[in-house]
């Protein structure tokens, strides 16, 4: 097998994705505007992602034995991901996720069932060591078990693996697990529940990356939406603005399409400020399209719109 830039591991689910106005209350039926269904997951987002923008990606997951999970094979089999360590299991369905895109703003709200990916576990990750080993970055989240990322996190920087923990959806761990980040990528919300600092103003967030820095991560790269994104830590404190664009369609994958990207940029030895700045451009180009895995965007196009911004 051989050597890959980037590994990530995470869950890959069917996105069942519905445009309306309004999310209904409880007891209320309301007409949608759209519906669309297509690969989706954190993790797959983000290797499909990392794939297009131009590096060499293996995934680490499982999924079922049934046609969610035959889009999964199918999708990163376009994108050439390395699916060596994806397992089939017999005992549960590949994971789906209810996502709600507002036809008024982009934004969106998201329920996700991980499914067979929730059997992800630490012996499943040490089986893939010498894949992780061979790597320049791994990236996980916290859609699996979170002993699963945590010993993806660990033999990855015992073999001096830059480790990205993109903490999402955010979940109460013990900060011991930041000791094996070098950077840790919350958005805003999740920053903010993890440190129980209001990361509303700069002030707040940058307070909130000081807090998961002093837990132990190198890096906090805090992801502040339109506001651009706040990396602070040993690659110092920098506020990097966002990408201003006009037509945005869909916010659902944006999260994903900047840790792909900003993986992908480490991996090719930019800065760690050149590298969030990589990251904006891959997150900027795909809220323009609609979908997730689909609106990532190929290099050639990260490549001109980061010329055109010069």
């Amino acid at each position: 097998m051989d050597r890959v830039d980037i590994v990530v591991l995470g869950t890959f689910v069917a996105d069942l994705a519905f445009k309306a106005e309004r999310l209904p209350v409880v007891g209320e039926t309301l007409l949608g505007r759209g519906f669309a269904m297509g690969p989706g997951g954190k993790g797959s987002n983000q290797v499909i992602a990392a794939a297009r923008a131009g590096a060499r990606s293996a995934m680490i997951t499982r999924v079922g034995q049934d046609s969610f999970g035959e889009m999964a094979r199918r999708t990163w089999s376009q994108d050439g991901v390395d699916t060596s360590h994806v397992l089939v299991d017999e005992t549960a369905p590949t994971g789906a996720a209810f996502i709600f895109v507002s036809t008024n703003t982009g934004d969106n709200a998201i329920i996700i069932e991980s499914g067979a990916a929730a059997n992800l576990s630490a012996a499943d990750v040490r089986a893939a060591e010498q894949l992780i080993a061979g790597a320049k970055v791994f990236v996980t989240q916290f859609e699996q078990p979170i002993e699963a990322a945590i010993e993806g996190l660990r033999l990855a920087r015992s073999h001096g693996v830059t480790t990205i923990l993109n903490p999402a959806p955010a979940l109460p761990v013990n900060d011991a697990i930041y000791a094996h980040c070098d950077y840790v990528t919350p958005n805003e919300t999740e920053a903010a529940t993890l440190t129980g600092v209001d990361t509303s103003t700069d002030e707040g967030a940058l307070k909130a990356a000081s807090s998961l820095v002093e837990r132990g991560a190198r890096n906090a790269l805090i992801t502040l939406g339109a506001k651009g994104a706040l990396l602070h830590g040993e690659a110092g404190t920098h506020f990097v603005p966002a990408f201003r664009v006009s037509n945005v369609v869909d916010t659902t994958g944006a999260g994903d399409a900047f840790n792909g990207g900003f993986a992908v940029a480490l991996s090719q030895g930019q800065s760690p400020v050149d590298a969030v700045r990589f990251g904006a451009a891959v997150a900027a180009l795909a809220v323009q399209k609609a979908g997730t895995a689909p609106s990532m965007p190929i290099r050639a196009e990260i490549e001109a719109f980061l010329r055109e911004r010069r």
